[in-house]
């Protein structure tokens, strides 16, 4: 017999105990109780009536134990939301679909359903993590400030003009803001936002996790969770939701033109741009200082080359952990009580439309530098506008290669990709200004 048929008799051996002591195990806790009284009387009519006391006994504990288990207990539409994060871990794990924000949401969403567990609870780990890092708008900031760790504002500051292509994809919130509050107007949809709701909703098109939760913690706080689902959904979907928009946005010669190299950008350049951006908050937008701000302390860490150990925990092991623990407070809000309702799922619709408008209106703007360009520009670039970092380069520089194996647009396309970020936290203050 091989060591593999000895460990598979063994792990069924074990098995078939445990599931004995399971189902024995109350049965016999219950005959010792019922038991006692008989043995101390001592006589035998006592113990003639106690054998029916005790099957009795033993049937309803039996059945309370059953009723405490998850398979009594679960609803269905828990066991549909369990399936929903058994989804995106399979799209993290065989798909390759951003494995670092799938795999945690999806396990948070399987593990927030469990039933009689209470783990998202106010007691519960993932709970007290959402309590502490999302609601607080903590994890949020701290994501912000390893983003900026690993953010090169070079491609941006090699070439400015860029920087119009983050700014068009921006168009996607303020105009979902407005058909947010357009929707009471159509007969027969139950959704009716207040103003402040629709401009937490809007900031989904930015394709932003942490401005998103940032915004609903300011502006529609009992709306953060299906906000955060929805936005970090949507990041880890780029590769899914935006090719066919930029497919069909542009034509085979567009989708064909080579851009020419960036040319180097110093330290001193990125410096000078990084306290410049603080500068800016200063003077026009500072609610928008706590995203930008975290943005260049992250970005100062990396540029200023006297600070590596700030710089490496900043863009990893804070990062990774912060991922972790945002990813499960994020799922934690997959709850079927919560999610499933009219309200999450016009949240979810309005930020698809958020993000599929602020993709086209950058396409769209990269077509327009195309032709003001003399075709030097490729449109496909500008679909990387919204702040999903490096997810949409990723996605314009693989559908790029797809027309041409020779066409590398992944640094053209951070220019963008950057100027999204930025553009995102401004417009988040904006809002937060205006609506705050």
């Amino acid at each position: 017999m091989t060591a593999l048929h000895r460990a598979r008799r063994a792990f069924a051996l074990a098995a078939l105990m445990a599931i004995g002591l399971a189902i024995s195990g109350p049965a016999a806790i219950a005959w010792a109780a019922d038991s006692e009284p008989a043995a101390h009387a001592g006589v035998a009519a006592a113990e003639t009536h106690a054998a029916p006391a005790h099957g009795v006994a033993s049937k309803e504990s039996v059945v309370a134990f059953l009723h405490d288990t998850g398979v009594m207990s679960i609803t269905p539409g828990a066991a549909a939301m369990m399936a929903v994060g058994g989804l995106l871990v399979f799209l993290a794990v065989r798909k390759g679909y951003e494995p670092l924000l799938l795999v945690p949401i999806g396990m948070g969403a399987i593990l927030t359903n469990i039933p009689l567990a209470g783990i998202a609870g106010p007691e519960g780990i993932i709970g007290v993590l959402y309590n502490v890092g999302v609601h607080n708008e903590v994890f949020p900031l701290l994501i912000f400030m390893g983003i900026g760790a690993l953010t090169d504002f070079g491609p941006l500051i090699a070439n400015p003009k860029l920087a119009l292509l983050g700014a068009a994809a921006q168009f996607g919130i303020f105009g979902t803001l407005v058909g947010a509050l357009m929707l009471e107007m159509i007969p027969g949809v139950p959704l009716d936002f207040s103003l402040k709701e629709a401009g937490a909703i809007a900031i989904i098109g930015g394709a932003d996790g942490p401005t998103s939760i940032y915004v609903a913690g300011k502006l529609a706080d009992h709306l953060m969770g299906a906000i955060a689902v929805a936005a970090y959904s949507y990041m880890a979907l780029v590769p899914i939701i935006q090719p066919p928009i930029i497919r069909a946005l542009t034509s085979k010669k567009e989708k064909l033109v080579e851009m020419s190299q960036l040319r180097h950008v110093t330290q001193k350049e990125k410096l000078l741009f990084a306290f410049g951006l603080l500068a800016l908050c200063i003077i026009i937008i500072p609610s928008s200082t706590p995203l930008v701000g975290m943005l260049v302390v992250g970005n100062v860490f990396r540029e200023s080359g006297v600070v590596e150990r700030l710089f490496k925990t900043a863009a990893n092991e804070l990062l990774n952990i912060v991922t972790i623990f945002l990813g499960l407070s994020v799922g934690s809000k997959l709850a079927a009580d919560q999610f499933l309702s009219v309200q999450t799922l016009g949240i979810a619709v309005l930020g698809l439309i958020a993000f599929c408008i602020g993709t086209a209106a950058g396409v769209l703007m990269g077509k327009l530098m195309y032709y003001t360009s003399g075709g030097k520009v490729n449109p496909m670039i500008g679909a990387a506008g919204v702040s999903a970092v490096p997810m949409a380069a990723r996605v314009v520089q693989k559908v790029g290669m797809e027309y041409n194996p020779r066409n590398h647009l992944l640094m053209q396309a951070m220019g963008p990709n950057v100027a999204g970020v930025l553009g995102s936290a401004i417009a988040a203050g904006v809002l937060i200004s205006f609506l705050g």
